[in-house]
């Protein structure tokens, strides 16, 4: 049915590192882009200004602004076009959350209630449209065509593949390269826009903004294979959310692919995708994964893109940014939520 990757790199076990001290040299920064961000909960509009006050204070660890951040170090580096784009990033990323929740009917994100459980999924979904809209605003402000263009175009790409998932929902029929191209367009999408977007914004050279673009990319990928494997082996007090969602979506996620590959004739996820005991199914899926060497497996292809991502840092120009993107990498799979 698909060919995974057979001879990846052993995951190596680390620390829960806090990205915080990752983002020391954009601190003071990323403070700004939380003011930023305070800011557009700011309208008259009394119930609006609610929604957007509760879907900015979700806690997010603010990866897609600092990746625009740190980016834009490596040359120019001018705040008053890089936050801008480093606060739309951010808000491209919580209004795909509103969404997915409005679509899945989630009720709960970042251990507080969403916005769909407390206002309704027909307010989420506006509420959504409107943190694209004030994204594309903050983008505007960067007077960059090329930077405005390109958001617009990672908006598209982001629809395109919560389509794909979407349709193929309890979709036993899909390859490793199926999956590899939905979590591209829904999440390393929106990396790649932060980091190339920084890299134009710092006045890069073409050849620097395309290693950026490229980290960025296989970031996004990494980041997304270690988010699906944590809907199996995390907890919901760990990941504020509940466990189980993409199965009990039908999302066919990395995990659930090794299940079927390994147990081809017999295994819980065919069962549960055949609409067969929902409940008993995902949890024997979760211990499964739990109790097998798919823990290790999912992480080392995640380790083999974080690698990728960072094999061509060291064309960059010679500063400690470098490292601190490979630390950024490192704490991309060794996350706990």
């Amino acid at each position: 049915m698909y060919s995974l990757l057979a001879d990846s790199h052993t995951h190596t076990e680390r620390g829960f590192q806090d990205p915080g001290s990752i983002y020391q040299p954009i601190q003071q920064d990323l403070v700004e882009v939380k003011n930023w961000l305070k800011s557009v909960s700011e309208v008259e509009f009394t119930q609006l200004s609610e929604m957007l006050d509760h879907s900015l204070r979700g806690g997010g660890k603010l990866i897609r602004p600092a990746l625009v951040l740190l980016s834009g170090k490596f040359y120019d580096y001018n705040r008053e076009r890089l936050l801008p784009m480093a606060t739309a990033a951010e808000l491209f990323h919580i209004a795909t959350l509103v969404h997915d929740d409005a679509v899945d009917s989630s009720v709960v994100r970042h251990w507080r209630p969403t916005i769909n459980k407390i206002w309704g999924a027909d307010k989420a979904i506006l509420l959504g449209d409107y943190l694209f809209a004030q994204a594309a605003e903050l983008a505007h402000i960067t007077r960059n065509l090329r930077v405005i263009r390109l958001s617009s175009q990672t908006l598209m790409t982001i629809s395109s593949g919560e389509l794909n998932q979407a349709f193929n929902a309890f979709n036993l029929e899909q390859s490793y390269e199926d999956y590899l191209g939905r979590i591209a367009s829904k999440t390393a999408s929106l990396f790649a826009m932060a980091t190339e977007s920084g890299a134009v914004l710092s006045r890069a050279p073409e050849k620097s903004v395309k290693i950026l673009k490229e980290y960025g990319y296989n970031l996004g990928i990494a980041f997304q294979i270690v988010d699906d494997l944590l809907d199996f082996i995390s907890t919901e007090e760990e990941m504020g959310k509940p466990i189980g969602s993409d199965l009990t979506q039908g999302t066919l996620t990395l995990p659930a692919m090794f299940i079927l590959q390994r147990y081809p004739e017999d295994n819980p996820i065919k069962r549960l995708f055949e609409n067969r005991d929902k409940q008993e199914n995902i949890q024997l899926a979760l211990e499964l994964v739990r109790n097998s060497s798919i823990v290790q497996d999912c992480y080392s292809v995640a380790s083999d893109y974080c690698t990728k991502a960072c094999h061509n840092l060291n064309r960059l120009p010679d500063n400690p940014l470098r490292q601190t993107l490979t630390e950024l990498a490192d704490y991309i799979v060794s996350r706990n939520r």
